[in-house]
């Protein structure tokens, strides 16, 4: 951190004016900004490339290598997703409590580059009834490695733009589109090229490229390493959670309207941060969850302390944080399922792709897998537009600064969503149907004589569904949690693809019971006898259900409002105003 200086801090409330001096950390303009969010983007971008190129592929290793059973093998990949996205909930925990940002990434980039390492020789040098132990054990040292990075790398890039600085934050607020652009196009240079090489070439090349771009990755981003805004570890942001729950417990016999009581709104010397750091915003009272209000008054026992219990009286900043994260709870159960459809990208609409005719000319041989790439091109090609033309024309006739809102972005993506398990349903009788034609019912190894194209319309409407929803989620989880939380916040969302993972080998085993007692299994390793169009048609029917449950929630969201901020003044002094706090506030 850079030298710090000393700002007049200004309370204004009526005829009330008190002023302070308070130290803050005053960061140097070379740090920062774009100039240093370009480091850590290749850090993302490299570890993209290397996650989905096992991850894309992943399944046709399982199933031609290692023989599992195609449900077997379906379970095993989401199995394995699901817990490198539930990892990061404990990386996003270390960083904000421990660790801080920059040494978790670090940390977490090493221990991938190790995973990835141990990868090559499991499909290398090891003998093949070893084979099989060591691959799984690699592929769960990726999962910590991914643990430590996926909540850190674009909270960190997020932190370089200056949220004070207003040319730095209209940088930010295209930052999660490109950001997202970036590792989208990893991800399908991944799936182009790396699936490719394993099933053409060998494994063995296909994983040693991965090691080596993470190499040069992690180098790239420690060049980087002067540029780098940090912020220290500012102990575990769960404390000051439970403090509100347990503050507000202990006074729930204070009736809110009881006049005489006053409220507390924060230790003047420190603005608004209910963490102990200076903090630049004073959130606005709200009236959602106001059973959380009474850990605020201070009640007669507050009032002859001569210190403040924290079990005992919170902020009113620290209230309204709390009332952030309960917030977003229900937007989070609502996009489970969504991740639940986005299982089927890596799964089992790569089963179906390896069932029909793939040769391109007279000589190639497109690899099943390699169709995921169609998605990210699709994002690439969505997003740019979605940028450049979309938000301009919606902001014309919305007035607002994105053209739509964040949650309005994230239900549009939900509805495609559900388009797309119609769709992917309907090409999947025709497939079966043309399998029946040919008398190929009982011949799981033929091919059936229906070409691959097929399936696009199904990762087009993926990718056009991804573009909308997962990028809202991202900036919603960011924007929406408290600033000390952001890591936990984007962990939070990467936790949605992990219990969608989880839940889909649930809805799975579900429909693998049900089915098997009525006869017919729908998920069965041939799928040309299987009823794989009907598990499309219950995820499109619980996809339905999901967004009726999500326009209910979004409906009576209420999005984080500021009333108070620090403002620069001569260039360096800055004034923090309080609008509508005051000791003498009243329920």
């Amino acid at each position: 951190m850079d030298s710090a200086v000393v700002p007049e801090l200004i309370i204004e409330n009526g005829d009330h004016r008190d002023t302070k001096k308070v130290s803050t950390q005053q960061r140097s303009s070379s740090r920062g900004g774009w100039n240093a969010a370009i480091f850590i983007i290749f850090v993302e971008v490299a570890e993209r490339f290397a996650f989905y190129g096992v991850a894309g592929n992943l399944i046709t290793y399982l199933i031609t290598e290692l023989h599992q059973p195609t449900a077997t093998a379906v379970k095993n990949v989401n199995t394995w997703v699901g817990v490198s996205t539930l990892f990061p909930v404990l990386g996003a925990f270390v960083a904000d409590s421990l660790l801080g940002r920059f040494k978790t990434i670090l940390i977490s980039s090493v221990t991938f580059i190790l995973g990835t390492f141990l990868l090559t020789l499991s499909v290398s040098v090891i003998p093949m009834h070893s084979r099989e132990a060591l691959f799984f054990i690699a592929l769960y040292i990726l999962s910590v490695g991914e643990g430590g990075h996926k909540p850190c790398v674009q909270t960190f890039a997020a932190d370089q733009f200056d949220e004070d600085s207003p040319e730095q934050r209209k940088e930010k607020s295209s930052f999660f589109n490109w950001w997202y652009l970036g590792i989208v196009a990893a991800a399908t240079a991944a799936t182009l090229v790396i699936i490719y090489l394993q099933d053409n070439i060998g494994w063995t090349l296909g994983f040693g490229v991965l090691l080596g771009v993470l190499g040069v990755a992690l180098a790239i981003f420690l060049l980087g390493i002067n540029r780098y805004r940090k912020e220290r570890p500012v102990g575990s942001p769960f404390t000051t959670v439970v403090q509100v729950f347990v503050a507000a417990a202990r006074k729930w016999r204070v009736k809110g309207t009881r006049e005489g009581w006053d409220v507390y709104c924060g230790d003047q010397t420190r603005g608004a941060g209910s963490y102990g750091q200076q903090s630049a915003r004073i959130l606005a009272r709200t009236n959602q969850f106001r059973f959380l209000d009474k850990a605020m008054i201070i009640d007669d026992i507050d009032a002859s302390n001569k210190t403040r219990n924290p079990w005992r009286l919170c902020s009113l900043n620290q209230v309204e944080e709390v009332k952030l994260v309960l917030r977003l709870i229900p937007i989070w159960f609502s996009c489970i399922i969504f991740n639940v459809v986005q299982t089927q990208l890596h799964t089992y609409f790569i089963k179906q792709g390896s069932t029909m005719v793939r040769s391109i000319g007279s000589h190639f041989l497109l690899p099943p897998a390699s169709l995921q790439g169609l998605t990210g091109i699709t994002i690439l090609i969505v997003v740019p537009i979605y940028e450049r033309v979309f938000v301009p024309v919606a902001r014309k006739f919305t007035g607002h600064p994105s053209g739509i809102t964040v949650l309005q972005r994230i239900g549009v993506g939900l509805f495609f969503s559900i388009l797309n398990m119609v769709v992917s349903a309907l090409v999947e009788a025709e497939r079966v149907s043309i399998a029946k034609e040919n008398h190929l019912l009982d011949n799981p190894k033929a091919i059936v004589p229906m070409a691959i194209w097929w399936l696009l319309p199904q990762y087009i409407i993926l990718g056009v569904s991804d573009a909308f929803t997962v990028v809202g989620l991202q900036e919603l989880f960011y924007e929406q949690m408290p600033e000390e939380m952001r890591s936990i916040g984007a962990a939070a969302y990467l936790s949605l693809i992990g219990v969608g993972s989880f839940i889909t080998n649930a809805i799975i085993s579900v429909v693998q019971a049900i089915t098997a007692r009525c006869g017919e299994k729908w998920l069965d390793n041939n799928l040309n006898r299987a009823h794989l169009d009907y598990f499309y048609w219950v995820l499109a029917g619980l996809s339905a259900f999901s967004l009726c449950v999500y326009v209910w929630n979004a409906m009576r969201f209420v999005y984080k409002k500021v009333e108070g901020d620090l403002k620069k003044t001569n260039g360096q002094a800055q004034v923090l105003v309080y609008h509508g706090c005051s000791v003498g506030d009243r329920f």
